[in-house]
């Protein structure tokens, strides 16, 4: 499926399906008025007979004579459509169209005036929406048309306002379908070593980027040492993946992200439940999210420097693995008295933000499934900031707006502090039931101070379910926050 603007008017546009968004309280679009006279007398009547009002979800199809499907899609009244709205109705339109025999879409749900949505954030929405819903999982499937649909065009009405915020919105796109790839793909095959080949694809076929791969033998003589014990009780050796891309002068700090890869996650000597560990290969989505923001930020030329980390790592029950009691010495030297093996994110990323500061990052932003608190405390409609750097949060939280991929903050109170405390080591992994969230985010900001940084917490938005899996975010704001960092 390939993504395209369109400045078209309604009545040259040639798609097979077409599709219109209507308010309840103002039916008169600017695009009917071009119809041809028959689908105009047929929506005149849908009107007149009140089978179509323009409320929320309302949903009609009309046939031109030369086949064209026109689809009328209610929008509510203008003063009451919402960014959730606009793109849960795109979202659902574009649905069906990939169910239907149509092979081209073309939307116009959002060309015209909204009140309470401006027109960048409208194009982004219905572009990412439109994306996400024709997106389909293939990969492993012997049997693909079982799965696939014939929707193969997308067309995004667009004019010269807002063409860049369509361009920006595929690149997010972009992005996004990496990350669902590597979130979606079998444990078995998406191995540390996958995720390393598939990140030297991504540098080795696209100008301006370089990656470096650290071994096993070299992270052991570094002293990556918490990284390592994760990783111990797995024959699938870790890497630490190094993706670089510069486009900004060399004098530039980059920006680093980090993303949390365990590639499969059974808890280790403490073992996971049964029920549902299946979805343990999303344990990696930190690390597809930042590789997805690095494609997106390729795609689109920023001008940016940026560093992509990757520690990726298996967390397996083997005879060689960590147990609870052990005390790990990290790659920043300081001691970890691991109570919980299953605690192993934090593990592999603090030394990862050890070895990024090496770097001189203007800013380093880690991303991690890290803590199933994260989900009781905010659902699965925002990813949870915490920062202890003033007008950070705030940053992400305005990326997060105008994609609507929003987050929310949560505080790193010194207070917290004391419950990583223990008498056998600098600090232990976990600091017990209490704000379980907030006290990851406390252990990696032992590893950050004096950093600007940012610890991002995805475990309720990286996937959704069995039948959608991977998410993808969350790409979009990640990558919002990277253009809005390249205009500054």
């Amino acid at each position: 499926m390939t993504l395209h603007p369109t400045q078209n008017p309604i009545h040259q546009n040639n798609a097979d399906q077409v599709v219109i968004g209507l308010f309840a309280d103002d039916n008169n679009n600017q695009h009917i008025a071009h119809l041809d006279d028959a689908i105009q007398q047929q929506i005149n009547d849908r009107f007149k007979n009140k089978d179509f009002t323009g409320q929320s979800g309302q949903q009609i199809t009309l046939y031109r004579d030369n086949g064209q499907q026109i689809m009328l899609v209610g929008l509510n009244n203008n003063d009451k459509l919402s960014a959730t709205a606009l793109y849960d109705t795109t979202h659902k339109v574009v649905a069906a169209a990939a169910g239907s025999r149509c092979q081209s879409v073309a939307l116009y749900l959002h060309d015209q005036d909204f009140k309470n949505i401006d027109a960048d954030q409208a194009t982004k929405l219905v572009t990412l929406a439109a994306s996400h819903a024709a997106y389909r999982y293939e990969d492993t499937k012997s049997f693909k048309k079982n799965n696939s649909h014939e929707l193969d065009r997308i067309e995004v009405a667009t004019n010269d306002a807002t063409a860049e915020a369509f361009r920006l919105a595929a690149g997010m796109a972009k992005g996004i379908n990496a990350t669902r790839h590597l979130g979606n793909y079998p444990p078995n095959l998406c191995t540390p070593k996958y995720m390393a080949q598939y990140a030297t694809d991504i540098a080795h076929n696209n100008d301006d980027c370089d990656i470096d791969i650290l071994s096993k033998k070299t992270m052991k003589k570094m002293g990556m040492g918490a990284l390592l014990a994760v990783a111990q009780g797995s024959h699938n050796k870790p890497r630490m993946i190094v993706l670089s891309y510069n486009g900004a002068d060399d004098d530039r700090d980059p920006i680093a992200l980090v993303g949390k890869g365990i590639t499969f996650d059974t808890g280790g000597i403490s073992l996971k439940p049964g029920a549902n560990m299946d979805e343990m290969k999303y344990d990696m989505c930190g690390a597809a999210s930042v590789i997805g923001a690095f494609v997106a930020a390729v795609e689109l030329k920023l001008p940016i420097n940026l560093k992509v980390f990757v520690p990726a790592v298996e967390n397996m029950p083997d005879g060689k693995a960590y147990r609870p009691g052990d005390v790990i010495t990290s790659y920043s030297g300081q001691t970890i008295e691991v109570l919980n093996t299953d605690a192993e994110g934090r593990m592999i990323l603090c030394d990862t933000l050890t070895y990024a500061q090496e770097f001189k990052p203007e800013v380093i932003v880690d991303l991690a499934t890290l803590t199933g608190a994260c989900v009781v405390a905010l659902g699965h409609n925002a990813a949870a900031v915490m920062t202890k750097t003033d007008g950070l949060y705030e940053e992400f939280k305005a990326a997060g707006e105008q994609t609507h991929d929003r987050v929310w903050e949560l505080p790193l109170w010194d207070v917290y502090q004391k419950q990583l405390d223990t008498s056998f080591a600098d600090m232990k992994n976990i600091g017990g039931a209490p704000a379980g969230t907030i006290t990851a985010g406390c252990f990696l900001s032992r590893f950050t101070e004096g950093q600007k940084w940012a610890h991002i917490d995805i475990a309720g938005v990286a996937w959704k379910d069995k039948k959608e899996g991977a998410t993808g975010r969350p790409v979009a704001m990640l990558t919002q926050y990277l253009i809005n960092k390249s205009r500054a």
